[in-house]
């Protein structure tokens, strides 16, 4: 009875190592065909660690280290300007921090365009690219596209006024396109993008060159200025835009014709006989 006892005992170790052995081979050869894998993918798709926001970041909202996260991104597939350096976005000869300029939401890459320079002012100085100015120009909730422009929306501007130029026949107001594609920069007294609902803005503040700055002003001045919204995938340029009283109403513009002057003709008068003859002479005036 205890050779039996024995036996079975020795038979069931046997068979327990066995499976042992069996399940260890096994996770062996799942863990080197996952190591596989993951080298594979990692060849197919490069990744570089970049630095996300971690949560929703609010403009204005000053950056700090607990408000990132470094995360996987592919190689080809990095946005230019994004931080991928800790060193870079949190200088340690500072202890001034990086200032949110568009509002971001949560795993959004952090940019340079997004951020400020470590310490930077928020102001408007900072949205404008060299070259360029901040010029004001009043609307109200029709000229103004009721309320739905925000700070980097692209608008054409239109115009509406009498054109009293030399001779013009046109009697009537015009409307004309004199700028597309304008950058807002701000609305109000606001820069950032973060307006949660429709507001009517009093003025709307644009990033332009200097000429444009005097045209814009001369415009200003002796017309009414009208906004139309762009689209935000939109990339085609308004052609030239020209709209009068008579052209809406389909109304053909009437030709002004030139009086010819008759030719002077001069004559003398003479009788001959009892008839009267008038006879052409060159005239001396």
């Amino acid at each position: 009875m205890r050779m039996v006892f024995g036996l079975v005992l020795l038979v069931g170790i046997a068979l327990a190592g066995g499976a042992v052995y069996l399940a260890k081979d096994r996770i062996s050869q799942y863990q080197a065909a996952n190591a596989q894998a993951q080298q594979a993918l990692a060849q197919v798709v490069p990744t570089i660690p970049v630095y996300v926001a971690e949560g929703s970041l609010k403009y204005g909202q000053k950056l700090t280290k607990e408000d990132v996260r470094m995360v996987e991104w592919p190689e080809n597939a990095i946005p230019e300007g994004t931080f991928t350096d800790e060193a870079a976005l949190f200088p340690e000869n500072t202890d001034e921090l990086r200032v949110v300029l568009r509002a971001m939401e949560k795993d959004e890459a952090i940019m340079a365009v997004k951020v400020t320079e470590p310490g930077e002012d928020t102001g408007l100085t900072s949205r404008l690219e060299r070259g360029m100015r901040a010029f004001t120009i009043k609307v109200d909730v029709s000229s103004g596209v009721s309320g739905f422009l925000r700070p980097g929306d692209r608008v054409d501007i239109y115009w509406t006024g009498r054109a009293n130029v030399g001779n013009s026949s046109n009697k009537g107001d015009v409307t004309k396109l004199i700028e597309p594609g304008i950058k807002l920069i701000a609305i109000d007294q606001s820069a950032g993008g973060e307006l949660e609902e429709a507001t009517i803005a009093r003025t709307v503040t644009v990033a332009v060159s200097p000429q444009q700055v005097a045209a814009l002003a001369q415009a200003q001045s002796t017309g009414n200025l009208t906004l139309a919204l762009v689209g935000a995938d939109d990339d085609t340029i308004a052609s030239a835009i020209e709209v009068d009283q008579r052209s809406l109403l389909g109304i053909a513009r009437e030709e002004v014709k030139e009086e010819v002057a008759a030719e002077k003709v001069c004559t003398i008068r003479t009788r001959r006989g009892a008839e009267v003859v008038e006879i052409p002479i060159p005239c001396t005036n």
